[in-house]
């Protein structure tokens, strides 16, 4: 009887815990989403180039906004620098900033609808292939990178401690 007390007790807590980090993004949320022109390994590769040079270039901008429409006036006057930047490879391309369509999204086990989103749509060639998109404002894509590029960080299972304490 004990052991299964404490499977339920384990199970709960992982329960609680896959609730407590999913992300809700806000109404007033700023998208991003780079679109490439097809599923090529290379247009591939040259999305996810495209969207780190983007990323770079509007990060402080983005950590140091208190609201949408702060962070959206600084992409604006950013926005030639990320021309300059796309015109680097050679590809065609467009870039919207504001209402632009988004297909249903799943994020952290979150399913968001589709809609018309504030948001930076950059759109390689075609558009024919797979996207990439996060929230710029408030910056939840720059948080989720950072606590990904954690090197230092030592990982323990509570449950494989309780296990061998226990049984």
């Amino acid at each position: 009887m004990k052991k299964v007390i404490i499977i339920l007790f384990l199970f709960t807590l992982i329960f609680i815990k896959k609730q407590n980090t999913e992300y809700i993004i806000p109404n007033d949320a700023l998208r991003f989403r780079v679109i490439a022109n097809s599923n090529t390994i290379e247009d591939q590769k040259t999305k996810i180039e495209i969207k780190n040079n983007i990323e770079k270039l509007l990060t402080s901008d983005i950590l140091t906004s208190n609201n949408k429409a702060e962070i959206t006036q600084k992409i604006t006057a950013k926005i030639p620098e990320i021309e300059k930047n796309i015109e680097n490879y050679q590809i065609p391309y467009h870039i919207s900033l504001g209402k632009n369509y988004f297909p249903e999204k799943t994020y952290k086990d979150v399913k968001y609808p589709e809609g018309m989103y504030d948001s930076l749509v950059v759109t390689l060639g075609a558009g024919a292939g797979e996207n990439w998109w996060c929230v710029l404002y408030p910056p939840l894509c720059l948080m989720d990178e950072a606590a990904t590029n954690q090197s230092n960080i030592e990982y323990k299972s509570l449950v494989k401690e309780l296990f061998q304490k226990y049984l």
